[in-house]
């Protein structure tokens, strides 16, 4: 191997660079519980809707989900490096623990720095099943702008209110960044990492989806009403709030999720079909 040929510090490389495409690979359902087998469908499914939807930054961005725990030890899915999100399949998904080191045999490589974020938020927040981040050029286009996101349409208004903030780091590889992320998400179903990206958690899948399409919505309609020379027309705290309530429901889990997933199902199924493999 020469030195253009060497793996980025923190990425576990197997010999060979011999990835497989993940359609070839054996079916790990028989291997896992039906429990496991319908979160790494589900997440497989989100890294499809994530493509379809053009949120994708190549392979350098992750959705996390975490599993039952096993023996007293928390594991968690995770997508491998090689696969690009529109090619994502239930049994491609690595196993990995808490410091995003692969559990078990996978013919694929990790970057375990990548696991830093979500690591820290699947650890502090009992709710964050599922960690989504993006680095979407209108998601990470708000998150350079000094004033973040504006109330200037209604996707604003609906998330505005329950978004966090966190300053930039430089890469996310330093375990003691961990703390600070916690530290500032607090509560929040949704958060912006300045400079950096968009972020959002759910208790599953649909959930985290969910919260991400409108404040992926609410920063590409940002940026295009900044577009005009003339200054847009930001609503004030109180409209704000009653909008925030009045949308709140499309993030409880169970009732959010009959509103669109079956749907987006459907349609991953016209378009990306074999997630479930």
């Amino acid at each position: 191997m020469n030195a253009q040929e060497q793996p980025a510090p923190g990425i576990s490389q197997p010999s060979g660079f011999n990835v497989p495409d993940p359609k070839d690979l054996p079916s790990v359902r028989g291997q896992v519980s039906e429990e496991e087998w319908g979160l790494r469908c589900d997440l497989a499914a989100t890294y499809r809707l994530a493509a379809l939807y053009g949120w994708t930054d190549m392979v350098f961005t992750h959705i996390s989900v975490r599993l039952p725990s096993e023996d007293g030890k928390d594991r968690f899915l995770l997508n491998p490096y090689g696969i690009f999100f529109e090619e994502m399949t239930a049994s491609s998904l690595i196993k990995v623990d808490l410091d995003g080191h692969p559990v078990g045999e996978t013919p694929y490589f990790t970057n375990p720095a990548g696991f830093t974020i979500h690591s820290a938020l699947h650890m502090a927040r009992e709710d964050a099943h599922c960690v989504l981040h993006l680095h979407t050029p209108y998601g990470v286009a708000v998150s350079a702008q000094e004033g973040g996101l504006k109330r200037l349409t209604q996707f604003a208004m609906i998330v505005h209110d329950d978004v966090a903030y966190h300053d930039y780091e430089g890469i996310a590889t330093d375990l003691d960044e961990r703390e600070r992320l916690v530290r500032d998400i607090g509560d929040h179903g949704f958060m912006i990492l300045r400079n950096h990206g968009t972020l959002t958690v759910g208790l599953n899948c649909a959930t985290a989806f969910m919260r991400m399409y409108f404040l992926e919505q609410a920063c590409k309609t940002q940026i295009l009403a900044q577009s005009d020379i003339r200054p847009p027309r930001e609503e004030g705290p109180e409209i704000g709030a009653k909008v925030h309530a009045q949308g709140a429901p499309a993030f409880v889990p169970g009732i959010g999720d009959n509103l669109v997933w079956p749907g987006l199902m459907r349609r991953l199924a016209r378009n990306y079909p074999g997630w479930d493999i």
